[in-house]
């Protein structure tokens, strides 16, 4: 049997499957707002940058949503200065305490200082590229929440472990990593991003089945662990290749209550459809 072959085989299974649990799982719909954010990783200068932001503050969004933006890290004092309301701006990353001799680093001081209101961390990027481990992650999320900047607190499962049927596992082992240095009322100020590994970049997009079935599941977890009401409350952002084309759909499902879009937020016109994908949440 062919590679292709095989590997067909398994992605169809894994689709099966995915069916199966989704129809199995109950839902326990959130309550929060729907809130979008832009990640825009390691991209542009300074001419596309003041022209993504034009572009963004020429589009009207009208559905009920929070926005948060995430430039470069060089460029966050010229998008906070261009962009208008409703968008928020938030850093890609910061340190694990307090500032010193940690050369490339940014504190959770420093965003405070800035006017900075959020921070994504334990990106899928900053785990295998920069060996961030779960408990790590977890660390600098309580930091960064106990100097007063909210936290978009990413996971997610690689293809591999997707397909070995450990997708729930992965995300409740990072979850727990960052409920053990949290408390309860700390998930006030945190958003969940739920980005499967192999949907980053790739132009693949798990199905809204398979995004629901995650996010119930997580939501199922969240409730057992905190508690009924933060589970609930709590917002979990989907990720991984959303784009002007699948973000309907996406955000008609229950349990996702936003989405943390990469690729996509480069284009304005593409983030504000998607931003205004949230008129067709629950």
């Amino acid at each position: 049997m062919s590679n292709k072959l095989m590997k067909m085989r398994a992605q169809q299974s894994i689709a099966r499957q995915s069916r199966r649990h989704a129809s199995a799982l109950v839902v326990c719909e959130g309550t929060g707002k729907f809130v979008v954010g832009g990640n825009w990783k390691c991209n542009g200068t300074k001419d596309s940058i003041d022209k993504l932001c034009a572009s963004l503050n020429s589009g009207e969004i009208t559905a009920d949503v929070e926005v948060i933006c995430a430039p470069p890290m060089v460029y966050i004092d010229r998008v906070q200065s261009k962009l208008n309301a409703p968008y928020q701006i938030a850093a890609q990353n910061c340190w694990v305490s307090k500032g010193g001799a940690f050369t490339g680093e940014v504190s959770a001081e420093m965003l405070k200082d800035a006017n900075i209101p959020w921070v994504i961390l334990g990106h899928s990027e900053r785990r295998s590229l920069c060996g961030e481990t779960n408990e790590f992650v977890g660390l600098k999320t309580k930091y960064a929440l106990d100097t007063g900047v909210k936290v978009v607190a990413c996971i997610g499962e690689s293809l591999a472990q997707r397909e070995a049927g450990d997708t729930l596992n992965v995300c409740f082992a990072q979850l727990k990593a960052i409920l053990d240095c949290v408390t309860e009322k700390d998930w006030e100020n945190i958003i969940i991003a739920y980005e499967p590994v192999w949907a980053i970049g790739t132009g693949k997009v798990a199905t809204p089945d398979q995004a629901q079935e995650v996010h119930a599941g997580v939501r199922k977890w969240m409730s057992e662990n905190v508690s009924p009401d933060v589970a609930s409350k709590v917002r979990i952002q989907y990720g991984g290749s959303v784009n002007a084309g699948n973000c309907d759909e996406l955000a008609m499902k229950p349990d996702i209550d936003g989405f943390l879009v990469g690729g996509a937020s480069l284009d304005g016109e593409a983030f504000v459809k998607i931003c205004n994908s949230a008129a067709h949440s629950k």
